[in-house]
C-alpha cells in the first residue's frame, strides 16, 4: 500500500496573528524510508546529527545547494504535496465567513458565488489598514480571534466595540453587518461551538485533495509524534472513521470525496523515519521562503531558485491576490458554503 509521510511547520493553535511564525503550512511525500535514507546520505554524507532537520541545515549557506538539489530530485521524483497559508490572511477570511457571511445569507445574498469571500477577504488584507485605520483594524482582528475562541457576551460586546472604532463607513459592506448593526446572526456564528480559528482542519483538507488524485488506490499516512501534529492526527482518524458519500466542489481544480482513499493514519518517531524527515526538510523549505520573499527573513534558501522547482500541481498556497478576475474565474460554481457546513457538521469536535 503507497504511503504518505507528512510533516508540518508554524502551526500556533488558534493564534493565526502569531508575529513570529506568520505562515502555517505542511507537505506530504509518498517515498519509503529505505530510499529516503539513500538520498539524505548522498546529499549530506557528513551528516553527524541522529535526524536531518532542515532549520539546523539551513543556517549554514554552503548547506544551500545540497538543500536545493535534494529538493529538486525529491520533487522531480516522487509524488508530493506543500501548502502553504499566510495566517492573518486565513484569520480575515474566516472574518468573513462568520462576522459578514450570515448577515448577507439571511438577505437572501450567496456571499460564496464565485469567491466572492476571497475577493473581499484579500481587499480587507491589502487595503483594510488603509481604508479603516492600521492599529483599529488590528485590534478588530485580534478582538474576532479573541471572540471566536472564549465565545463570551463580554468578547463578543468587545468584537462589536472594535469594529465601531475603525472607519468602517469606508468599507461598509463588509464591516458594517458589525459596526451598523451588531448583527445577531454574525455574533451566533462565532459563539457557535466548534467554530474556531485552528487553521489545522484548512490544511488537511488541501493535503487531502491532492493525495487523494495522486493516490491510484487505498493508502496510508504516517507522521510525527510532536504534540503539533496530534490535531492533525484527530482529524485524520475522524476522515478516515467517515462514513458519509458526497463530493463537494472547493475551487476550478479541487473537490472533496469521501469516502476517502485513505485507509489508516500512523505516528512514528521523526529519529526513526528518515520519510518524514524529508516532509521535514520540504515544508521547512517552503515556509523559510514565504517568510524571504515578504521581507520577514533575510536569511535562507533562494526562493527564485527554489519557487522553480515545483510542478504546478506540487505547491498550494493561500494568500491574499487582487487580481479579482482570476480569482473569480478560480473559484466560479464553488460550493463553498457546502464545504463548510458539510465539515462543521461532521468534523467540528463537540463538547
Amino acid at each position: 500500500m503507497e504511503c504518505f509521510r507528512i510533516d508540518e511547520s508554524g502551526y500556533t493553535g488558534f493564534d493565526l496573528l502569531n508575529r513570529d511564525q506568520r505562515f502555517q503550512g505542511a507537505a506530504a511525500i509518498a517515498i519509503e524510508d529505505e530510499e529516503a535514507a539513500r538520498l539524505i546520505r548522498e546529499y549530506f554524507p557528513r551528516l553527524q546529527a541522529g535526524e536531518l532537520k532542515y532549520r539546523a541545515l539551513s543556517r549554514r549557506a554552503g548547506n544551500h545547494p545540497r538543500l536545493l538539489a535534494l529538493l529538486a530530485e525529491l520533487l522531480r521524483t516522487y509524488k508530493s504535496v506543500t501548502y502553504v497559508c499566510d495566517k492573518r490572511f486565513l484569520l480575515i477570511l474566516m472574518f468573513c465567513d462568520y462576522a459578514v457571511e450570515p448577515w448577507y445569507y439571511e438577505r437572501g445574498c450567496n456571499f460564496y458565488e464565485d469567491g466572492q469571500n476571497y475577493g473581499m477577504a484579500s481587499l480587507l488584507a491589502t487595503a483594510g489598514p488603509t481604508l479603516l485605520g492600521k492599529p483599529e483594524f488590528e485590534a478588530m482582528l485580534a478582538a474576532f480571534q479573541r471572540a471566536t475562541k472564549e465565545k463570551t457576551r463580554a468578547a463578543l460586546t468587545d468584537l462589536v466595540q472594535a469594529a465601531r472604532k475603525t472607519k468602517w463607513e469606508e468599507f461598509s459592506e463588509a464591516i458594517g453587518p458589525l459596526a451598523q448593526y451588531a448583527a445577531p446572526e454574525c455574533l451566533s456564528a462565532i459563539a457557535t461551538e466548534g467554530v474556531t480559528t485552528d487553521a489545522a482542519l484548512v490544511v488537511l483538507q488541501s493535503l487531502i485533495t491532492r493525495m487523494e488524485v495522486m493516490s491510484d488506490g487505498p493508502y496510508r499516512v504516517e507522521h510525527d509524534q510532536s504534540k503539533n501534529l496530534a490535531t492533525y492526527h484527530d482529524l485524520l482518524c475522524s476522515f478516515i472513521d467517515h462514513e458519509g458519500e458526497i463530493e463537494l466542489r472547493q475551487s476550478e481544480i479541487a473537490s472533496f470525496k469521501f469516502p476517502l482513499k485513505l485507509t489508516e493514519v500512523v505516528q512514528v518517531d521523526s529519529k526513526t523515519s528518515p520519510a518524514v524527515q524529508l516532509a521535514d526538510v520540504m515544508i521547512g523549505a517552503a515556509l523559510e521562503a514565504a517568510n524571504v520573499m515578504t521581507g520577514l527573513r533575510s536569511e535562507g534558501l533562494d526562493p527564485e531558485k527554489l519557487m522553480p522547482l515545483y510542478a504546478e500541481d506540487q505547491f498550494i498556497h493561500l494568500i491574499p491576490t487582487v487580481d479579482f478576475a482570476a480569482q473569480k474565474q478560480f473559484r466560479r460554481g464553488t460550493q463553498a458554503a457546502q464545504v463548510i457546513d458539510y465539515f462543521a457538521a461532521n468534523f467540528v469536535p463537540k463538547k
